[in-house]
C-alpha cells in the first residue's frame, strides 16, 4: 500500500518576511532553519535552555510548552520553537531575544582599560626577517619555440624559471598543464607564474598558476578562522602585508548544537557528517566573499587560503569521522595535514588556490591554539608565558623559547552566555558593564550599542559577579544578602535573584535577572579556568610567580576587564601591565601564515615539542577545581591585592 502524502502547511516568520512550506508534524525549529532563519537554540533542540522562544501570531501549533516558560508567557502565545509542532499555517515572530545580532562582529573592539592590545605590525616583521611569503608570484618572458628549439611548453616554462631564479624541484599540477598552452601565447609568451614554496628546503615547488602578462604585483591570501561560534575571514595583500577586506559570521553550526561535544554527537547520526560540513563550507563562503566584494580582488589572484581550528571543527570541515575525540584515550584522525585544492571540499575560490590548515596538538587543543602560539611569537621570546584562549573550552599554554606545554579544559558556555537566563552573546542590547551604589543598591548598566537591555553577555556576567561580591550583595558562595532591604534582591520560584532591569526598561518585556543559579554556572566556568591553570603549573613544577607574562585570545579576551576577572577568581592575580591581548590568536597566526614561510617551517617543530596535558587524567585538577569553587578563591592569600581591598572595606 502507498502511503499518502502529509499535510502540508505555510509557515511565515516575522519580522524577516520569509515564508516556508513545511509538512504537518514538523518542529518549528527546522522550518525556521530551512527557512533560514536564526533563532537561538543553546542546546540543540533539547527544550532545555528556553532560549528558542517565539510568539505564535496567527494559526495553531502543538506543543512547544516547558518549565521554561511561565503560564503567563503561554497564555499570550508564546512556544518553544524546538518543541512546537505545526498544525496549520502559521505566523511567527521572533523575539529580539530568540534572534542574533552580527554586526557586533563586524566592529573593531575598543580598548579596556588594563590590556594592553598588540596587533600584527608588518613592518617588524620586515625587519626581523620575517617577511617570506609562501608564495610567489614571478614574471617571465620566455623565447617562442620555433623550429630550432621546439622543446615541450611546460620544458620551456620551467627552463624560464630556472634561468630568472634558483628555483629547484619544480612541478606543476594538472589545471596548470591544461591552460599553459593558451595562456603562453596569448601574450607572446610574457607570463607570470604562481609557486607555493617547500615548507622544507628539500622538498618540492608547486606552479600552481599560470597568467598571461605581468600580474606580479597582484598576489593575495585568505587567512581563515573556524571557530565553534564564529567563523572570521582576512583578505591579505602579500606585497604589502595589508587587510583588504574582511568578514565574520555566526558559524551556521550553531544550529546543531552550541559546543563541540554536541556536534560530534550530531556528526555521528547518519548524514550528520555531511550536514556540519556543508554547513560551514557554506559559512566560510559567505564570508569570503563578502571580504572578496570589499576589496575588489580577482579570485584567480588568489593562491593560498590558511586555515586555524580546533581539532573539532578542522575535521568537521575536512568531513573526517570525529567521534573518537570525545572518547578515551581522545585520538584525533591526524595531527598534520597535506595542502590541498580548497575547491576540493567546496570552499568558492579559483581551482588552483591551495588550502593550508594548521596542526593539531591533541583532541582538544587545535590549530587554532597552535595558530595563536605562531602569531603571538611566545614561542620566540625568552620570557616564561602563559597562553589563554577563552570561550565555551578554554585552552591553555605555558613556556617559552625552550619548551612549551598545554592543556584544555572545558569551562562550559557561561561567557558566552549559555546556562545563564538572560545570557547572550555580546550584540547590541547585551549589558556590558555594571556598577551597583553603595547605599541604594541601585544598578548602572551600560550595554553595547547603548540600547535598552535584552540579556547579559560574558564580560557583563564576569563584572556583575565581581561587583556584587565587593559589594557585599554576594558572598563567597554566590549567594545573596538577603538582609540589605532592596527589592532588588528577590525569591522567585524559590530561586533568589537580583533584577538587574525592571521589565518596562527592557527590549524584551520582562525583568532581567541575575540568580544565585547564574551566579553558581559563572563560579563552575571560572573554577574550570582557574584550575586548569593552576594543574597545568604544577605539573611542569612551577608556581603563578613563576610567569613573567599572559597572553590573552578570544573574543571574549576582548572585553574582558582584568581587575574583575582577579576578583572573581577567573585569572590568577597578577600585574595588569603584565597582561596582553593579542584578539582573534587563531586569526591573527593564519596571517601570519600566509605572510611568512618561516612560520609554517617552525609549525611542525613546534607542535612536536608541546606537551599536552589530560586534565581528566591528572588527579590534582580536581582537588584544584574544587578549591577554586568559590569568590575568588578558598586560599583568599592567592589574591593579596583583593584582600586588601576588603580588609580595607571592613574598616569603614
Amino acid at each position: 500500500m502507498v502511503e499518502s502524502a502529509k499535510q502540508k502547511y505555510k509557515v511565515s516568520f516575522l519580522p524577516h518576511e520569509r515564508k516556508i512550506e513545511v509538512a504537518a508534524g514538523e518542529s518549528l525549529i527546522r522550518a525556521a532553519l530551512q527557512a533560514g532563519v536564526h533563532v537561538n537554540a543553546s542546546c540543540g533542540g533539547g527544550g532545555v535552555c528556553g532560549k528558542c522562544r517565539v510568539l505564535v501570531e496567527d494559526g495553531q501549533v502543538s506543543e512547544g510548552f516547558s518549565d521554561r516558560l511561565t503560564e503567563e508567557d503561554a497564555a499570550r502565545g508564546y512556544r518553544l520553537a524546538c518543541l512546537a509542532r505545526i498544525d496549520s499555517d502559521v505566523t511567527i515572530r521572533i523575539p529580539v531575544e530568540s534572534s542574533i545580532d552580527a554586526s557586533a562582529l563586524n566592529k573593531q573592539v575598543a580598548p579596556r582599560r588594563t590590556a594592553t592590545i598588540t596587533e600584527l605590525d608588518f613592518d617588524t616583521l620586515k625587519e626581523q626577517g620575517l617577511f617570506l611569503p609562501p608564495v610567489i608570484k614571478q614574471y617571465l618572458e620566455i623565447p617562442p619555440p620555433d623550429a630550432q628549439n621546439n622543446m615541450p611548453d611546460v620544458s620551456r616554462l620551467i627552463e624560464g624559471l630556472r634561468q630568472s631564479s634558483e628555483w629547484h624541484k619544480l612541478e606543476l599540477t594538472l589545471p596548470v598543464i591544461r591552460k599553459l598552452p593558451a595562456v603562453l601565447r596569448a601574450d607572446n609568451f610574457k607570463v607570470t607564474a604562481t609557486l607555493v614554496k617547500p615548507v622544507r628546503d628539500d622538498g618540492k615547488t608547486l606552479i600552481t598558476n599560470i597568467q598571461a602578462g605581468d600580474t606580479s604585483d597582484k598576489s593575495y591570501a585568505i587567512a581563515l578562522d573556524i571557530g565553534t561560534t564564529t567563523v572570521y575571514c582576512q583578505l591579505i595583500d602579500l606585497a604589502t602585508g595589508e587587510c583588504l577586506g574582511e568578514h565574520g559570521d555566526f558559524n551556521g553550526q550553531i544550529s546543531y548544537g552550541e559546543d563541540v561535544i554536541s556536534r560530534i554527537m550530531y556528526a555521528e547520526k547518519p548524514g550528520g557528517l555531511e550536514t556540519l560540513q556543508q554547513v560551514v563550507v557554506e559559512t566560510i563562503n559567505r564570508a569570503v566573499n563578502k571580504a572578496v566584494k570589499k576589496s575588489g580582488v580577482d579570485k584567480e589572484n588568489i593562491s593560498t587560503i590558511t586555515i586555524a581550528g580546533n581539532t573539532t571543527m578542522t575535521q568537521l570541515l575536512l568531513a573526517i569521522d570525529p567521534r573518537y575525540l570525545r572518547r578515551s584515550p581522545y585520538v584525533p584522525a591526524s595531527t598534520l595535514y597535506p595542502p590541498f585544492v580548497a575547491t576540493s571540499i567546496g570552499i568558492d575560490l579559483d581551482e588552483q588556490t591551495i588550502a593550508l590548515v594548521f596542526p593539531q596538538i591533541s583532541s582538544y587543543v587545535g590549530g587554532d591554539i597552535v595558530a595563536g602560539i605562531m602569531g603571538s611569537g611566545m614561542y620566540r621570546n625568552e620570557e616564561l608565558t602563559l597562553f589563554l584562549d577563552i570561550g565555551t573550552n578554554a585552552e591553555l599554554v605555558i613556556g617559552n623559547k625552550d619548551w612549551l606545554a598545554c592543556t584544555a579544559c572545558s569551562a562550559g558556555p557561561a561567557f558566552e552566555g549559555g546556562g545563564i537566563e538572560f545570557g547572550m552573546r555580546a550584540a547590541k542590547g547585551a549589558i556590558e558593564d555594571f556598577l551597583v551604589d553603595p547605599v541604594t543598591f541601585e544598578p548602572m548598566i551600560l550595554t553595547i550599542g547603548d540600547e535598552q537591555p535584552k540579556g547579559i553577555c560574558g564580560s557583563g556576567l564576569l563584572t556583575m559577579a565581581a561587583v556584587m561580591f565587593e559589594m557585599g550583595l554576594i558572598n563567597n558562595n554566590g549567594r545573596f544578602n538577603r538582609d540589605l532591604g532592596t527589592p532588588r534582591i528577590r525569591s522567585t520560584n524559590g530561586i533568589w535573584e537580583y533584577v538587574v532591569a525592571w521589565k518596562d526598561e527592557t527590549q524584551i518585556d520582562r525583568d532581567i535577572t541575575l540568580s544565585e543559579v547564574d551566579i553558581e554556572n559563572l563560579i563552575r566556568a571560572k573554577g574550570a579556568i582557574y584550575s586548569g591553570c593552576m594543574t597545568l603549573l604544577e605539573e611542569v613544577g612551577l608556581t603563578m610567580d613563576s610567569i613573567e607574562k599572559i597572553i590573552l585570545a578570544g573574543g571574549f579576551g576582548s572585553y574582558i576587564d582584568l581587575e574583575k576577572a582577579m576578583t572573581l577568581g577567573l585569572l590568577p592575580e597578577i600585574d595588569p601591565a603584565r597582561v596582553t591581548y593579542i584578539g582573534n590568536g587563531s586569526l591573527l597566526g593564519a596571517r601570519m601564515s600566509a605572510l611568512t614561510n618561516a612560520i609554517r617551517k617552525d609549525v611542525v617543530e613546534v607542535t612536536r615539542r608541546m606537551t599536552n596535558f589530560e586534565l581528566s587524567e591528572t588527579p590534582s585538577y580536581m582537588n584544584n577545581y574544587i578549591a577554586a569553587m568559590f569568590i575568588p578563591h578558598t586560599e583568599i592569600e592567592k589574591f593579596p591585592r583583593l584582600k586588601e581591598r576588603m580588609m580595607a572595606k571592613k574598616k569603614q
